[in-house]
């Protein structure tokens, strides 16, 4: 199977080298490149001539932004993963319209950074197959998590009575951040099943997760409820 070209652009070097490390962890896909300002992403794209390019939005010269206005006023057959600490609704809205593909918030975990370019690497993989789509067709690559719901509109592997559970766990006055054993404790089950929930919680925007590095051991996720 061919491998999808990819660039990475990131002014941070640790970061830039850990997402490309990302990537390589995932099927299908190689690193061409890497980038660490907008000048050089510029280049490396109009030489390289990637498939898909894995763009940071703040960078001491300029926003990501600049680049992918730029790949799209030059016509350029190439897709994008926005990978950037902006969290403003402003910012997601800017993206979209730009056209990119997806919209991953820092710091990356690597579930959610594989599952987006599995996702891209199904789209391109259909798009190349079909030269023709029919309706069916085009609701799997735009609306994949449609297809994997049940009659509650949750996703496979979420029970709603759970969900509401755990939701109930950070509605709790003076409920502050739990890790995932936490949560499992409060509604008696593993940690494993309150770690799916709470990760869906946090793709859904109903949580937002830090990093507790405590004092000893290895450092863990804390989700909170996000502010209303």
């Amino acid at each position: 199977m061919k491998k999808i070209r990819t660039v990475i652009v990131e002014d941070d070097i640790k970061i830039s080298e850990l997402h490309k490390r990302f990537t390589e962890k995932v099927e299908g896909f190689e690193v061409i490149g890497i980038a660490n300002s907008l000048p050089d992403g510029e280049e490396m794209v109009d030489v390289l001539e990637p498939e898909l390019v894995l763009l940071d939005l703040f960078f001491p010269e300029g926003n990501g932004m600049q680049l992918l206005k730029k790949m799209r006023e030059k016509g350029k057959s190439v897709d994008v993963i926005l990978i950037t600490a902006a969290k403003e609704v402003g910012s997601l809205q800017e993206a979209l319209r730009g056209g990119a593909f997806d919209y991953l918030v820092k710091p990356v975990i690597f579930d959610r950074f594989k599952a987006s370019l599995e996702k891209f690497r199904t789209y391109r993989t259909e798009l190349m197959k079909n030269s023709v789509l029919e309706q069916q067709m085009i609701d799997r690559l735009i609306h994949p998590a449609a297809e994997a719901q049940d009659e509650s509109g949750l996703p496979k592997g979420i029970d709603p009575i759970t969900l509401r559970k755990i939701c109930a766990v950070f509605e709790e006055e003076g409920a502050d951040g739990y890790s995932a054993e936490d949560v499992g404790k409060k509604i008696n089950a593993s940690r494993n099943t309150a770690r799916r929930y709470l990760e869906y919680l946090l793709a859904s925007g109903f949580l937002y997760a830090d990093i507790d590095y405590g004092t000893v051991g290895r450092p863990e996720r804390i989700f909170r409820r996000m502010s209303i």
